[in-house]
């Protein structure tokens, strides 16, 4: 009798904890999610999973944080790291992703409706006209910096992307800089490496900017994130347009690159985009 009275207690409280752990948390475990597989944009993909409340990083993990940073994982997500240009690629196969707006763009969502959640404009992520060290002050570049910083390209920027892309040019200018010669510098060409959207796009605004001065931008388009680097290093091309500073920082310590930012020019909010799942309510169990 007493080993009948034993058994049914230990089965009753097993049931009450089963039931009290499953009251605990009404969250799923085992969710994938895609991130990107360079230094910058996973740390910044980390940032903002840790801003959702999805996990949590070490203190000190900041702008270069990694998977490896992550303190705590409640839902017990498993990350996927993919380059970054392939991330919409993914959604079909993953249960979310987290993507740059410009890959967002180009594959047809609407970063400022179609994203779960998205980051604030931070300036450590804003893109960048870059060129070879030592070109950063020529009148050439100075030319191109002024068209894009112009309120031109703002006004463009605002109407066409409503939100996905934004101006982070404080003091926009007219087109011009009054520091430059333009006379001296009718027929030449300056050589632009760019991604197609929104880099490319914004771009042939400030072509039509200094095409009324003679100058000419050729615009050379790139689908990855380390051709465009290669080619104003090897000084194949001028300058390139694509890239924020910590994304450059770590390209140019990997490789022995020079590389410098010439001017900052817009940022594009990353954001988590559904895949396999719509909701993040789905990982809280909300």
């Amino acid at each position: 009798m007493k080993k009948f009275i034993s058994l049914g207690l230990i089965v009753i409280l097993t049931i009450t904890a089963l039931f009290t752990l499953g009251g605990c948390s009404n969250s799923k475990t085992g969710f994938t999610i895609a991130v990107p597989n360079d230094t910058s944009n996973e740390a910044r993909a980390l940032l903002l999973l840790e801003n959702l409340g999805l996990i949590k990083l070490k203190s000190d993990a900041g702008i270069t944080a990694t998977i490896l940073d992550i303190e705590e994982n409640p839902y017990g997500i498993e990350f996927k790291e993919i380059e970054a240009a392939q991330l919409p690629n993914t959604l079909q196969d993953v249960d979310f992703a987290v993507i740059n707006s410009n890959y967002a763009i180009e594959a047809g969502l609407n970063p400022t409706k179609d994203a779960l959640g998205i980051e604030g404009s931070y300036s450590a992520y804003a893109n960048i006209l870059a060129v070879k060290e030592g070109n950063e002050n020529s009148d050439l570049v100075k030319a191109l910096v002024a068209a894009l910083q112009s309120q031109e390209v703002a006004d463009f920027i605002a109407s066409k992307y409503d939100g996905a892309v934004i101006s982070v040019v404080e003091n926009l200018t007219d087109g011009y800089d009054p520091s430059v010669d333009y006379d001296a510098l009718a027929g030449k060409t300056i050589s632009v490496a760019a991604t197609p959207t929104p880099h490319a796009e914004i771009l042939a605004i400030a072509q039509e900017i200094l095409a009324k001065k003679d100058i000419t931008i050729d615009i050379k388009e790139f689908t990855d994130y380390v051709q465009p680097n290669n080619v104003v290093e090897s000084g194949e091309i001028d300058a390139n347009y694509f890239q924020h500073v910590p994304y450059l920082d770590d390209f140019n310590q990997e490789n022995g690159t020079h590389i410098v930012s010439a001017a900052p020019i817009h940022v594009e909010p990353m954001g988590i985009y559904g895949g396999k799942l719509t909701s993040l309510d789905d990982i809280k169990g909300e």
